[in-house]
C-alpha cells in the first residue's frame, strides 16, 4: 500500500528528483527533445514502466517535448507509489539520453 508524502517530507524529494514540481496535487515534468519522434519514442518507453507499475500518469506528447503528471488518486495524495514511478521515468531519461 502507498504511504502518503507529508509536507515535510516533499521538498527533501523534489531536491533529491530535479525537474519535478508539484502542481494542483500532482507530481509533474516536462521533459524536451530533439524531434517530435524522440519524444513518442520516450512516452511509449515510460509507458511500459507504468504498466509494470500499475500506475499510470497522465502523459501529455507535444511538439517536442512530452509532459507527465503523477498522482495516486485511490489515496488522493501524492505518495510512494508516485515517487516510485518518478525513479523508474528517470531511468529511462537516462537511458534514452544516452543512447
Amino acid at each position: 500500500m502507498p504511504v502518503k508524502i507529508t509536507d515535510d517530507q516533499l521538498p527533501r524529494l523534489l531536491h533529491d528528483h530535479p525537474g519535478w514540481t508539484v502542481e494542483g496535487g500532482q507530481l509533474a515534468r516536462v521533459f524536451v527533445f530533439g524531434s517530435y519522434l524522440d519524444g513518442v519514442e520516450f512516452a511509449r518507453r515510460v509507458a511500459i514502466e507504468a504498466e509494470a507499475l500499475n500506475h499510470h500518469p497522465d502523459i501529455h506528447i507535444g511538439w517536442r517535448k512530452v509532459t507527465l503528471r503523477v498522482s495516486t488518486h485511490s489515496a488522493m495524495a501524492i505518495t510512494t507509489l508516485d515517487f516510485d514511478f518518478v525513479e523508474r521515468a528517470g531511468a529511462v531519461w537516462a537511458a534514452f539520453a544516452g543512447s
